[in-house]
């Protein structure tokens, strides 16, 4: 177990859960990010003395009195990405399990146009000269 969990800790760096940046056409950079799953089991058992009344050979080097095994996995799951752009970073989910989830990803987006647009309204008002006609 102890090689096992040595090897492991090579195999696994921070380059698995959060993979190498891409760099798009646009300027934008994709990082990928993952999930990583391992499991392990082991088991084994002996195998008890016969049965009263069983005939038994008078060599017992062909019984085999110990059983066991172990097994491993591994699993890999792509979870996000990261977007950046110049203005703005964004987590695209890889599954979207409700609307919540897609309500939560575009708020910060939202906000930003909001923002925009009242900063446009109030630069207007200073800017545009006072019209007191009422005709």
């Amino acid at each position: 177990m102890k090689t096992t969990l040595e090897n492991i800790k090579d195999m696994i760096d921070v380059n698995t859960i959060i993979g190498d940046p891409m760099q798009t056409d646009d300027g934008s950079v994709i990082v990928p990010v993952s999930k990583v799953s391992f499991g392990f089991v082991a088991g084994g058992g002996e195998y008890g003395n016969p049965a009263p009344g069983t005939p038994t050979a008078a060599d017992d080097t062909h019984r085999f009195p110990f059983a066991g095994g172990t097994s491993a996995g591994i699993s890999l799951t792509p979870v996000a990405f990261l977007v950046a752009s110049e203005d703005q970073m964004r987590v695209m989910p890889t599954q979207c399990n409700s609307p919540y989830d897609r309500i939560v990803d575009i708020v910060p987006q939202v906000l930003c146009e909001i923002k925009k647009f009242v900063e446009g309204l109030q630069q207007k008002e200073c800017c545009t000269p006072g019209d007191n006609t009422n005709a």
